[in-house]
């Protein structure tokens, strides 16, 4: 877990900073907290996986690409509810043996994201961000760059039996002016992804921090 603590580590820090610095005057921008809004953002997530069962396995991260879009419902000043749909890719980089055989391979996996968050509004231009997170894999890529191993070797090793259905939580932050918003967050699943991973096969759940550029339209 302790690229998790990186993760939670670099959120604190944009907290820190979107709050103990309001680029904008005192009157200059008008108090949106109390005001209901949706809106689109996209950004890029550095993805890797965590609880990795395999003996001979060794992950790497990878970045993809995120989108999606957002609705904020105001309970109040000071909190509030975001629910989200994102499309999102994650996976990892990942070297290995394989019945004598080295290999080196990418999986991309395309999810799609439906977090449920609750809002913290300290301060009219900072919002922080926590709750549970219910993705649905779309697509599973696996790209091999080694060919020391058969086609047989690889559908092994990449196995078709992975769960599409993942429970994980979501924490982050949100710095706002007007209606640009710049988001940085973490997220990690509760469940592994394939349900049969082995020594050469392995479990695994993903991790990912994502820092994206958005719009709220109010």
């Amino acid at each position: 877990m302790k690229k998790l603590h990186c993760t939670l580590s670099a959120l604190l820090m944009c907290a820190g900073a979107a709050f103990a610095q309001d680029p904008i005057k005192p009157n200059a921008q008008d108090d949106n907290r109390d005001q209901f809004g949706f809106g689109l953002k996209a950004g890029v997530n550095f993805a890797n996986v965590y609880d990795e069962q395999g003996e001979d396995f060794v992950a790497d991260g990878k970045t993809g690409f995120f989108g999606g879009v957002f609705v904020k419902v105001p309970l109040g000043t000071l909190i509030g509810l975001q629910p989200e749909v994102n499309y999102s890719q994650k996976g990892f980089t990942a070297r290995g043996t394989f019945l004598g055989g080295s290999y080196n391979f990418e999986r991309t996996t395309s999810y799609l994201d439906i977090p449920l968050l609750l809002q913290i509004k300290p301060h009219k231009c900072l919002t922080l961000l926590a709750g549970p997170q219910f993705s649905y894999l779309l697509e599973t890529k696996d790209d091999f760059n080694d060919g020391t191993i058969t086609l047989v070797q690889e559908e092994e090793i990449s196995g078709d039996n992975y769960k599409k259905n993942i429970i994980g939580a979501v924490v982050g932050v949100e710095a706002h002016w007007g209606g640009l918003l710049l988001t940085a967050r973490g997220g990690f699943d509760f469940t592994q992804t394939d349900a049969d991973g082995n020594s050469t096969t392995p479990r695994y759940k993903n991790q990912v921090f994502q820092l994206g550029l958005g719009y709220t339209f109010y």
